[in-house]
C-alpha cells in the first residue's frame, strides 16, 4: 500500500483532532511537548490547530504506544522517512529491539503466573485461616529487610511481582 501525501494545512482543533485520531486531548499535548509533533500552528484566538498530517501522525503514535513501544521508540519510527530505503534498516532495528523488550517482558509474565499459581495452591479456603492472605502477609514482612535501593540478586531479581505496582 502507498502512502499518500496528506493535507499539512493546519484546520482542526485539539478536541476535534482528538475525536479524530482517538488520543485524548491530554495526551495530544503531552506528545507536543515530548517533541513527537512538529510546532504547531495557532489560530487568532491561540487554538492549537492541527492538520490531516498532524492528525495521522497522532494516529501513528497511538499505534505504536498501543504496541507498548516507549516514546524513545516511537520518536524513532516517527522521525523515518517510508520512502527512504535506508530508513528501512532502522524500522527493523527499532523492532527487533522491541521484540526484545517484549520478550523480556513475557518472560516475567511467566515467573508472575508461576507465582500467583503457587500462592493460590496454598489455600482451598478449608482451613480457619487463609494461607494466600498468611503467605502475602509474610512477603510484606519480609520486604522490610530488603528495601526497594538495595539491588536484588538471584531468583528475587527476576520476580515481577516484587517489582511491580510500587
Amino acid at each position: 500500500m502507498v502512502h499518500q501525501p496528506l493535507s499539512t494545512t493546519p484546520a482542526h482543533r485539539i478536541g476535534e483532532a482528538a475525536r479524530r485520531c482517538g488520543v485524548s486531548t491530554a495526551n495530544i499535548r503531552y506528545y507536543e511537548s515530548e517533541g513527537l509533533l512538529p510546532r504547531l500552528v495557532r489560530s487568532e484566538g491561540d487554538y492549537r490547530l492541527y492538520s490531516e498530517a498532524d492528525i495521522h501522525r497522532l494516529r501513528f503514535i497511538r499505534l505504536c504506544r498501543a504496541m507498548d513501544m516507549s516514546l524513545e521508540e516511537v520518536r524513532t519510527l516517527v522521525a523515518l522517512d517510508l520512502n527512504n530505503k535506508a530508513d528501512c534498516a532502522t524500522a527493523r532495528a527499532a523492532l527487533d529491539a522491541h521484540l526484545g523488550h517484549v520478550r523480556e517482558r513475557l518472560a516475567e509474565l511467566r515467573a508472575l503466573e508461576r507465582d500467583l499459581r503457587s500462592l493460590r495452591e496454598r489455600c482451598d479456603g478449608s482451613d480457619d485461616q487463609c494461607h494466600i492472605i498468611e503467605a502475602l502477609h509474610a512477603r510484606a514482612d519480609a520486604s522490610v529487610s530488603a528495601p526497594a535501593n538495595r539491588p536484588r540478586v538471584g531468583k528475587a531479581a527476576a520476580t515481577p511481582a516484587r517489582l511491580r505496582h510500587v
